[in-house]
C-alpha cells in the first residue's frame, strides 16, 4: 500500500512505540525482501497516552475520542495540549490540564489581537528601525524555535519560547503612551510577526484571532453550562450591586462565575468576561 502510493522510499513512517517490535522490523524486511531500494528515512515513533495516570484503554473504560473532547474545547486547544508534550514521551490527559492550555492559548490569541489592533489604529514612523532588545527577543525566539525544532520535534520546547515575547508584548500594551509610541509600535508589530510564523510552523495559526477567540469563550460556555445571555445579565446584576454599594454581592456574583471559568475583567468602558481557569482547579493547579 505504501508503496502505491508513496513509492518504494519514502521521508517519515510513523506509529506507536509497541510497533517498534516486531511489527515495523518486519515490515522493513518484506520491503527490502520485495523491493531492494526500499528505504524509510525517519521512523517516528510516538508515546501513550494515559488518563489521569492510566493508560488510555476501551477495556478501562477510560476511552476518550478527539470528536468528545472538541464537542468542549476548541480544537486548537488539544493541538496545543498534544504539542506541549514532545511526541516519544508519554502524555497524561486530563481535564484540568486541558483546561490550562485552553486558558493558554486564549491570552496568546488575545495579547495577538491587541497587538494587530493597536498597530492597524495607529501607524508608526520609524521605519524599519527597532529597539536593541526587541531584535534581542526576536533573535532569541528564532535561535530557540529552529533549536528545538531540530531537536527530534522537540514542540514542548518550542511552545515554551513564545511566552517571554508575549510578556513582553503585554508589557508594550499597557505603556503604550509616552515619546517612544513609534518604538514601541514597530517593537509590537516585528514580536507579532515572528510568533506568528512560530504559531503557523506548528500549526496554531488561526485565520482569524477575534474568530478564534469567539470560538473560544463558545467552548468555555459550554463546559459552564450557561449562556452568554446570561454571563450578560449576572454583569449587570453585579454593575448595579456596585452602584448601590452592595459590595458583598458584587462579590459573590465575580465568586460564582469565576467558580465556572468566567473571569469578570473591569475597565473604563465598562465590565466584560473571558473564560478562565475555574477557580477550584487553579487552587489544584498551583498545588502541582
Amino acid at each position: 500500500m505504501s508503496a502505491h502510493y508513496l513509492g518504494h522510499s519514502f521521508d517519515i513512517h510513523g506509529g506507536g512505540e509497541d510497533l517498534i517490535f516486531p511489527h515495523h522490523e518486519n515490515e522493513i524486511a518484506q520491503s527490502r525482501a520485495a523491493c531492494c531500494d526500499s528505504t524509510i528515512n525517519y521512523w517516528i515513533h510516538n508515546g501513550f497516552v494515559n488518563v489521569n495516570s492510566q493508560k488510555m484503554s476501551k477495556s478501562l473504560g477510560n476511552f476518550v475520542t478527539i470528536r468528545k473532547v472538541i464537542e468542549m474545547y476548541h480544537p486548537l486547544a488539544l493541538r496545543m495540549f498534544l504539542l506541549g508534550t514532545h511526541y516519544r514521551s508519554p502524555i497524561n490527559y486530563t481535564i484540568e490540564q486541558l483546561n490550562v492550555t485552553s486558558d493558554r492559548l486564549y491570552y496568546t490569541y488575545q495579547t495577538l489581537l491587541d497587538c494587530e489592533e493597536i498597530c492597524q489604529q495607529q501607524q508608526s514612523n520609524t521605519g524599519n528601525s527597532l529597539p536593541a532588545n526587541t531584535l534581542n527577543y526576536i533573535q532569541k525566539l528564532h535561535e530557540e524555535f529552529e533549536t528545538s525544532m531540530s531537536d527530534d520535534l522537540h514542540t514542548s520546547v518550542a511552545l515554551a519560547a513564545i511566552s517571554e515575547p508575549l510578556k513582553v508584548m503585554n508589557d508594550l500594551l499597557h505603556t503604550r503612551k509616552g515619546k517612544k509610541q513609534d518604538k514601541r509600535l514597530e517593537s509590537l508589530s516585528a514580536l507579532e510577526e515572528k510568533i506568528r510564523v512560530v504559531l503557523s510552523v506548528l500549526g496554531l495559526l488561526p485565520s482569524s484571532y477575534h474568530e478564534a477567540l469567539q470560538q473560544l469563550r463558545d467552548k468555555a460556555l459550554r463546559r459552564a453550562s450557561i449562556t452568554e445571555e446570561l454571563v450578560v445579565q449576572k454583569i449587570e446584576e453585579r454593575t448595579a450591586a456596585r452602584k448601590a454599594k452592595q459590595y458583598e454581592k458584587s462579590d459573590e456574583i465575580r465568586k460564582e462565575l469565576a467558580a465556572i471559568g468566567i473571569a469578570l475583567m473591569d475597565g473604563p468602558d465598562g465590565t466584560t468576561w473571558r473564560p478562565s481557569l475555574p477557580i477550584l482547579e487553579e487552587a489544584v493547579v498551583a498545588k502541582t
